[in-house]
This record gives C-alpha cells, sequence and structure tokens, in this order.
C-alpha cells in the first residue's frame, strides 16, 4: 500500500503497488486504466446479490419502510448490514482506487415495491459513501432520471431529464450511483469507459491535444448557480496533483457556456479535443444494459459514462425510471483547485461535489415527479 495525504491526514491507497505516480504529459499507470475488452472476459465488476444479503438488507430497511419516512435522516449506521458491509467495504476501494465501477444484480424491485426498494438503494450507497450531495437547485439527494420532457438544448434544462442520447460525461461528486426500476421500450442503453485509457490514446495519437484538453475549458452552470458564484466556471478536462490524473468532461455544459460574453468561444483546437475525446470514448465503449434491480457506481474521476436516446412506454408507470444518488468519499483520489473552485475553495468545503441554487434545501424524495 502506498500512502497519500488528504486533507492533512495520511491515508492507505490499497492499489497503490499497481498505480505509478502520474506524471504530466506521460502515459498514466492506473489500475482505473481498463478497455472494454478487458472487462467483457471478466466478471469480477458484476456483484449478484445471493438470498441471505437479499434478507439482510430486508431486515436493515424494515424499520424505515413507511409513508413518513425522510431518508435525510437516515445514514449508514442506521442501516446495519453485518455481512453486506464486509463487502461494500471492499467495493468501496475498488470504487476509489480499483477499476472504478462496479455493478450489483439481484435487488427484487417489483416484489420490494418502489419506497422498499429506494430505500435498500439508499443503505447501499449510504455505505459506500460518506455523504450525498445534491444532484439540482432543487435539492434532490435522491434523483429520479425519468423523461420530463426537457432537452441538453435549452441551457436551462439537463439531459437526464431528457429521451435524449446524453455524450460521454461525468457528474459532479465522486461516485455516482443508479438504481434500474423501470427500463425503456427500446434504447437507454448505459456506457461507460475508463478516463484513464482515454487519456492514454489521445496522448499516443495527438500529444498537442492531450495539452489542450489540460487546460481549462469554460463551463455552463445552466442557471443552477450556487450564491455568489457566477453563472459558469472553469475546468481542464484532464488533470494531474500529487501523482493522481483524473478527468472531468461535461459537453453540454461546455457547449453552452459561449451564451455567456465572458466565456466566449472554444479555441479550434479546444474543440478538436474535445470531439476527439467522444469519439474515442463512442470507440472505446463497454456497454452495460439496465435491468430491472441493477445497481450501478461509477468513479467519475476515472470513469466517463454515457446514455443512448430511447423509446419509452405509453404507460406512464412503466416509463424508465432510475433513482441516482450522488455520493462523496472524503477518502476519495486527491483533486487540484479547479475541482474546489467550482464550488468555493479548498479550506471551505471538505470535497467538492453536488449542484445547488439560491435557497437550496435538502431532500430525497422517494417517488419521481
Amino acid at each position: 500500500m502506498d500512502v497519500m495525504v488528504l486533507m492533512g491526514e495520511q491515508v492507505m491507497d490499497p492499489f497503490g503497488d499497481l498505480r505509478q505516480a502520474a506524471v504530466p504529459f506521460e502515459p498514466v499507470v492506473d489500475p482505473a486504466g481498463w478497455t472494454a475488452a478487458e472487462m467483457a472476459a471478466r466478471e469480477d465488476w458484476l456483484y449478484s446479490f445471493n438470498d441471505d444479503e437479499i434478507a439482510e438488507l430486508r431486515a436493515a430497511i424494515a424499520p424505515f419502510d413507511h409513508d413518513d419516512i425522510d431518508l435525510m435522516t437516515v445514514e449508514a449506521s442506521d442501516l446495519p448490514l453485518p455481512s453486506l458491509a464486509t463487502s461494500l467495504r471492499d467495493i468501496r476501494q475498488e470504487l476509489l482506487y480499483g477499476r472504478g465501477f462496479v455493478m450489483f444484480r439481484g435487488l427484487p424491485v417489483e416484489e420490494m415495491g418502489k419506497r422498499a426498494s429506494a430505500v435498500a438503494f439508499w443503505a447501499v450507497s449510504r455505505h459506500l459513501g460518506d455523504n450525498v450531495f445534491s444532484q439540482n437547485k432543487r435539492g434532490h439527494v435522491l434523483g429520479h432520471v425519468t423523461d420530463l420532457g426537457e432537452s441538453r438544448a435549452n441551457p436551462s434544462q439537463r439531459g437526464p431529464y431528457s429521451r435524449e442520447e446524453i455524450p460521454f460525461h461525468v457528474d459532479c461528486c465522486d461516485i455516482v450511483g443508479l438504481l434500474c426500476m423501470e427500463t425503456p421500450l427500446s434504447g437507454g442503453e448505459s456506457s461507460i469507459v475508463s478516463s484513464v485509457t482515454l487519456y492514454n490514446e489521445i496522448l499516443k495519437r495527438r500529444p498537442d491535444l492531450a495539452r489542450i484538453a489540460a487546460e481549462p475549458y469554460y463551463r455552463d452552470r445552466r442557471d443552477e448557480v450556487p450564491p455568489g458564484m457566477q453563472p459558469y466556471y472553469k475546468l481542464p478536462i484532464f488533470n494531474f496533483y500529487q501523482g493522481y490524473f483524473s478527468a472531468n468532461v461535461e459537453p453540454t455544459y461546455i457547449g453552452s457556456a459561449n451564451r455567456f460574453k465572458e466565456c466566449g468561444e472554444m479555441s479550434p483546437a479546444q474543440k478538436e479535443a474535445l470531439e476527439l475525446s467522444q469519439s474515442l470514448a463512442r470507440d472505446m465503449r463497454f456497454d452495460q444494459g439496465f435491468s430491472r434491480g441493477d445497481m450501478q457506481f461509477v468513479n467519475n474521476h476515472v470513469i466517463f459514462h454515457s446514455r443512448r436516446s430511447y423509446v419509452d412506454h405509453a404507460d406512464p408507470d412503466r416509463k424508465r425510471h432510475l433513482l441516482r444518488v450522488w455520493l462523496k468519499a472524503l477518502d476519495g483520489r486527491p483533486l487540484p483547485d479547479a475541482f474546489y473552485e467550482r464550488h468555493g475553495t479548498r479550506e471551505t468545503i471538505d470535497r467538492p461535489g453536488g449542484i445547488v441554487g439560491l435557497d437550496t434545501v435538502l431532500n430525497a424524495p422517494i417517488y419521481r415527479e
């Protein structure tokens, strides 16, 4: 194990012997640097709940499976999972410092119902993360990814609330978790790609564009502006800090930043670097189909994810529906100042993440709108 320093404290990196210190514009050697072919040939990223673990989850959530439950008051310590918690601790380390993603399979959502399924998802999530972030200016910490008729073309709206294809991107947190409650009629496949492998490929093909992508890009907050902040911010796609690589791309937010005169247009080189990253991500993607009851957790700092467009059911109760959490990991990989400056400063926040607006109040709605 290697030792790193986070918030002034030494933290062990359990995968340190598989990682080399990341140096700008040199190939990155990291356990999160995998290919789709490698993942397709193995299944250690897939965790199937057994009957005893489902029974343990049911017992843990039983006191909270009622109409008056407020998940904001429920923490990991309220949800004891004596056996499963050991596996979740190992999976957390794999998420933070290993390959960067996991798929859980086998939660019986149809049998459990919407409320119990949401509480079970909350239980697993709270054991994997230290806390939850707000996902929008309405303060939702339990989000509902479903078609609300929105469009990425509208700078006040976002892709998760549409049926449109969403390009490869990251969410504003350490770990994003999804639970599939309902699948669409067709389409909507989830895809992921290692941003470590993607960076290495760009570095090999176009080292000039790898350098461009390590410079700040203006990004639009899309009308979800924290108090005292500008409606835009700057952040590179590729980042290096304390020997760790991290990546952050949001094509939709980058693409609409030019509506602010202070941001201007991307340079031709910036646009080319962004387009190359998306093109390669599509070529290198690892497709993960969602079935009902599947939970996917992804480390945003080393994985980009996307969703293909879909056709939905006419029945409102059958429409595609995923629950989502944005998790904070205080022992996550070290991040440069630019990540913190999106939200404040390194001195004022313990870990960067989340989206808020004016007067945002955190809440965890069990049911979708």
